[in-house]
């Protein structure tokens, strides 16, 4: 099997990798930057994040698997302590990765002289902009009129990413199992002109949001944190892409599990 270990630069997450490289290059199996079937991050939530973006065009063909050296992120079971059992797991596992999938975001942008912006996001897309000046966008719910929103900006969320951004501003959390995204409105005005519903939105699967904003220079569009600047914007469109994130499954972690860990941390009561 061919695979890529991707760490940051911290001490703990390179002494992990390294462990890690050693352990899968003697059992024969192959490190290929290139064309891994298998892509395994070190490090945070941001390492696998810039690790997902880094091979997002190979979607049909690579699984994503987290190993974090600090607390345990969303996407990830296993820590640096049990390096010797994962690389176990992925030995015996090679001929035949088992998989989970995650819902990923859609995000087109169309500018007024026709050329098109594409992005992918596997926890969240934000639009907003960068002045202090309020957003004004017309928004479309599955291409009918929904509401006029003025605020600082809209976020929407993948089920896994529901957990990150889109929890501080007032999001709801959404089982990964379930194949849909949610708009969160972030700062939102309301008044005889704007009134927008101010509450997160879960939208299925097979419907879309369009998003035609006000005219303005300074708006930006960020994907998990990866920032592009928009001019002369005519059209947003988010929607779930057609593909999912294939992440390895060596062994089930239930997502309510990872949701109490990280935000409650409290021991089980009797």
């Amino acid at each position: 099997m061919k695979l890529w270990i991707n760490n940051n630069s911290k001490e703990k997450s390179v002494a992990a990798a390294n462990k890690l490289r050693g352990k899968l290059l003697d059992a024969g199996l192959i490190l290929d930057r290139r064309d891994p079937q298998l892509v395994i991050s070190v490090g945070g939530d941001g390492t696998l994040l810039s690790t997902f973006h880094a091979y997002a065009a190979h979607l049909d063909r690579v699984k994503f698997l987290a190993l974090h050296t600090g607390h345990l992120g969303f996407y990830s079971d296993w820590t640096d302590t049990e390096i010797d059992e994962l690389a176990d797991r992925i030995i015996e596992c090679q001929d035949n990765i088992p998989s989970t999938s995650y819902p990923l975001l859609d995000v087109m942008v169309e500018n007024k002289e026709g050329s098109v912006f594409h992005g992918i996001a596997i926890n969240e897309t934000v639009v907003r902009r960068l002045s202090s000046l309020t957003m004004k966008t017309r928004v479309d719910l599955d291409k009918e009129f929904f509401e006029s929103f003025r605020g600082d900006g809209l976020c929407f969320s993948t089920p896994t990413g529901s957990t990150a951004y889109s929890k501080s501003v007032g999001g709801a959390l959404i089982h990964p199992k379930i194949s849909v995204f949610q708009m969160i409105e972030i700062a939102s005005i309301n008044n005889r002109v704007y009134r927008t519903i101010s509450s997160p939105i879960i939208i299925p699967h097979n419907q879309q949001v369009d998003l035609y904003p006000q005219t303005a220079d300074d708006y930006v569009i960020s994907c998990d944190g990866i920032t592009t600047k928009l001019k002369n914007v005519r059209k947003i469109t988010i929607k779930l892409n057609y593909q999912r994130a294939q992440f390895a499954q060596y062994r089930h972690r239930h997502f309510w599990t990872r949701v109490e860990t990280a935000f409650l941390g409290q021991d089980e009561q009797k």
